[in-house]
Order: structure tokens, then C-alpha cells, then sequence
């Protein structure tokens, strides 16, 4: 290969997002040449492997985060609605590849899996029956059911409800139809198809430069992590989907729109048992409210996940710290990620979110008992023996400057363009992987403004609802669920 050689896009990071913008640019430009660059020596090693993320197929179903209480007490259902709506469009997505023998058996990376919600107290489930007044009647919600009947709880799945004290108060909420999602085999699936179209995925390389030219192409130094040879490659457009490890390399190419941005990383851990007599008890992703002050990322849950046909159940997050902006990267992460255009920004957040660090620090010094005790409070008869503790992969909270604020601190994805339309970038966590189609589609869009007209026709044959809300047509969002779940093979 020559050392100069000159592609159309190349893709830094290995997971979903890279992959997802790869497959699509695949189909709406099969003459372009792209590039995919992974630093460690697989795919999907990082967020997007199953045991590092929730696997929620995130559809606003049962994340009470996204419909959070106002404090005139009132419940709003736009952000739940508009993160469902996204959620349709990579599942449509899905579908059509599954249809087109893109993507193999849907059972390989997506399951049914009913989600659910869980409070207790009068005031959160004063709360629950808020929310779900707000979204009764919403088309996208439609089988949405509520109950304050421990019996019922128990017939939905009895781990909720088993020894459980019945003179405490409790309400839920179920769609039978969500879906669990393994996000690490449907990466590879992705790429894999990517091949087959003359993509090519290049693992154990590292992108140490990243530089703009007088033509408008991209310069970047790469080094191969398995013998440390280097080289370069020029690119018309770049793309940094490398998760934790996009700030820097936005910060290392200069671009003006970064300044401002910096990221706060959260390490996560969880519960997780594979014993088929308590697995047997318990089909649902069930969440519940977060603990004050902790970051949204942090909501509890009790999840059924089925990766590489194993079934097994999950239990957490627990937040922790450390400067590590990704699982195989380095401590010092963090640090050279200050500049001074995000100091202030840094500092403003640290100061206004008081809360969350105390959470991270007393969830730091919590021990097994008490994270076991957090266990129990979902599932009464939970013993300690039956799980192990493992570490899932890391989040960085997206920290930027406001101009009225100073710095906030952002819960979810940010997307940052060039101006010129010839780099983009993506910062956050939750949603995520969950939507990385229409965020994909947002990076076409801002990136490629002047061929979208020519992708459309390609992009509703492949998104029936491309351009369209489906909360605003119920026939319409009837017959999307109906039709993905056929080819998916989910519960309609």
C-alpha cells in the first residue's frame, strides 16, 4: 500500500458509531474508498462490547431519566418521545439490512425483552403515574401498562417481588415489546459487511496525528501496535468515533470548534449472574430512579442480556473514578485533555455539581455489602454468592462552555463539525449506541449537505420514516413497529 495513499473517508475507532456512518456511506456512495482504523486488536472492544454498556436498545421505555420531574412538579414526554423516534430509526435501519442479508439472523444481536420501570414510595410513584398520563395516548407508547398490584409485578417477573415486604408501596410500568440489543456482535456484523462492499478494517493501528492540508484533505500519521510501524494516509473526510478517546484527537486537529469542550470520565461496575435458576426468574430490563446527585448514566437496573446466545442478568451501574477516558487507554488522560479554553468550563462544572461528586465518592467507598444491599432492593432474595462483580467500560460526561453558565455538564451524545464539513466528531455517552443512526444521519447532513438530496430516494428505501416523526402519524407508527418487529423477529 502506498504510504501517501489518498481515501475518501476514514473512520477512527472501531464501534458502533464508525461502523453504522461506514455502512451507510457504503450503500449511498458505493464508488468511495473508506478506511477504518482501530487501535487495540478486535472490534468493539470498548462501549460498544456487550459487557461494557446497558445493551437497552434505548427507546425512553423505562429510563425515568428522560422524563425527569419539573420543579413545578410537572412531567414533560418530548425528550422520551424524540429519543423513541430515534431509536425507530435505527431499528428500521436494522431491519432493512437484515432484509437486504446485510446483517445475519436478527437473533444474533437483538431479542425481545419487556421493559420495565420500579418505584417505591408515595412520592415516586406519584411520579410513575405522571409519567405515564404523559405519554398515554402517544403512538409510540401505546402498550405502555402500569401497576401498584405486587401480584401483577409478579407475574411480569417475579424476582421483584419475591420475599418482598408487601406493606411497602410499589408501582411499574411494562412494554412487553423492548428490546435487549448486543451491540458489540452487531458492530462486527456491520464491519464485516463493510468488507464485503470494499470497505477495509484495519486493527491494531493508531492515529498519533491528525492534520489538515493546504488542499483541504486530512493528513494522518497512524503506527501499528504490533511491531510500531508507521504510516500515512491522506483523507477527503475524517470521522472520530473513538469514544472516549475522540477529544483528543478533536483537540490534536485544531479545529476551532472544540475549544470549550472537555469531558469528565466515569467508571461504571456491575452485578452479573449467570445462574440459570435465577436467570429463569427474570425477563425484563428494569430500571428504577436515580440516587440524588447521580449522574443519569447511574439509574439502577435489572437487566436480562443475551450475548453470544447467553442468557444472564446484569445488576447496576456503580459509578467510580478514574482519569481514564477509555478501559485500555492511560491515566493521564484526563490531565492532557485540559487546555486553557476548557479550564473555566471544567472548573464552573466542578463547582455547580457539588451533588455528583459526593456521589462518586461515597459510591468510591461503598463495599460489596453495600452494593449488594442496592441488589436486594430490586431483587429481595439476591445472595451474595451467585454474582460476580465486573467493570464495564467507561463513560466521559460531556463538559462545554455556556455562555450565561460558564461550563455545563451535558448528559448525552454532541456532535462536532468542521466548518468546512470534512471532519466530524462525537462526545458523550447515553443514548449512544442506541441511535447511532439518526446521529449518523445528523453527521451526513451537516457534513455533506450538498448530496442529500441525492441520497434521499436511497435513505427512505432504507428508513421508511426518513424525514417523518412517527409520534406525529399513529397508522404510521403502528405499521413501523409492526413491520421491524416481523423482520427482527421481536414480539410486535
Amino acid at each position: 500500500m502506498n504510504s501517501e495513499e489518498t481515501v475518501d473517508v476514514v473512520l477512527i475507532g472501531g464501534g458502533i458509531m464508525s461502523a453504522t456512518l461506514g455502512s451507510l456511506l457504503s450503500q449511498l456512495q458505493p464508488d468511495w474508498s473508506i478506511r477504518l482504523y482501530e487501535r487495540l486488536g478486535e472490534v468493539a472492544q470498548e462501549s460498544s462490547n456487550a459487557w461494557n454498556n446497558a445493551g437497552t436498545g434505548h427507546a425512553a421505555l423505562c429510563e425515568l431519566n428522560y422524563m425527569p420531574e419539573n420543579p413545578d412538579g410537572s412531567v414533560s414526554a418530548a425528550k422520551a418521545i424524540s429519543i423513541n423516534e430515534q431509536f425507530q430509526v435505527s431499528r428500521q435501519y436494522w431491519a432493512y439490512l437484515v432484509e437486504h442479508g446485510a446483517l445475519p439472523e436478527p437473533h444474533n444481536f437483538i431479542n425481545t425483552t419487556p421493559h420495565m420501570t420500579f418505584v417505591k414510595g408515595a412520592a415516586n410513584i406519584e411520579y410513575l403515574r405522571k409519567r405515564v398520563e404523559a405519554l398515554k395516548g402517544q403512538p409510540l407508547f401505546a402498550d405502555l401498562e402500569y401497576t401498584e398490584d405486587l401480584e401483577r409485578i409478579a407475574q411480569w417477573t417475579p424476582l421483584l417481588a419475591k420475599k418482598r415486604n408487601s406493606g411497602v408501596k410499589v408501582a411499574a410500568t411494562r412494554i412487553e415489546a423492548g428490546t435487549d440489543v448486543d451491540f458489540g456482535a452487531l458492530t462486527k456484523f456491520l464491519l464485516r459487511d463493510l468488507e464485503r462492499r470494499g470497505g477495509q478494517v484495519q486493527t491494531n493501528h493508531h492515529v498519533t496525528s491528525l492534520k489538515r492540508k493546504k488542499d483541504g484533505t486530512w493528513r494522518l500519521k497512524l503506527r501499528q501496535t504490533v511491531g510500531q510501524t508507521p504510516k500515512v494516509v491522506r483523507a477527503r473526510f475524517v470521522f472520530v468515533g473513538a469514544g472516549g478517546g475522540a477529544l483528543a484527537l478533536l483537540q490534536h486537529s485544531g479545529i476551532p470548534e472544540i475549544k470549550g469542550f472537555g469531558g469528565f470520565p466515569i467508571s461504571g461496575q456491575f452485578f452479573k449472574t449467570t445462574n440459570p435458576k435465577i436467570v429463569a426468574l427474570h425477563q425484563a430490563k428494569v430500571y428504577g430512579k436515580a440516587a440524588v446527585g447521580a449522574p443519569p448514566m447511574s439509574v439502577p437496573h435489572l437487566d436480562t442480556r443475551v450475548v453470544d446466545g447467553e442468557t444472564a442478568l446484569l445488576f447496576g451501574p456503580y459509578a467510580g473514578f478514574t482519569p481514564k477516558f477509555l478501559k485500555s487507554s492511560t491515566w493521564f488522560d484526563l490531565p492532557f485533555s485540559i487546555r486553557f479554553h476548557n479550564l473555566g468550563p471544567m472548573l464552573q462544572v466542578g463547582l455547580k455539581n457539588f451533588d455528583l461528586v459526593k456521589y462518586l465518592v461515597s459510591e468510591l467507598l461503598a463495599s460489596r455489602a453495600k452494593k449488594m444491599k442496592a441488589l436486594r432492593e430490586f431483587m429481595p432474595t439476591a445472595k451474595d454468592r451467585d454474582w460476580e462483580l465486573i467493570t464495564a467500560g467507561q463513560r466521559v460526561q460531556v463538559m462545554k462552555k455556556d455562555p450565561e453558565k460558564g461550563g455545563v455538564l451535558q448528559f448525552g451524545t454532541e456532535v462536532i463539525t468542521g466548518a468546512d464539513g470534512t471532519i466530524a466528531g462525537l462526545l458523550g455517552a447515553s443514548p449512544g449506541a442506541s441511535t447511532a443512526a439518526p446521529i449518523m444521519l445528523d453527521v451526513l447532513s451537516r457534513c455533506f449537505p450538498d448530496r442529500m438530496a441525492g441520497w434521499e430516494p436511497k435513505l427512505r428505501e432504507m428508513i421508511p420514516s426518513y424525514g417523518t416523526n412517527l409520534s406525529d402519524d399513529p397508522a404510521a407508527a403502528e405499521a413501523s413497529l409492526a413491520a421491524t418487529a416481523a423482520t427482527l423477529h421481536l414480539s410486535a
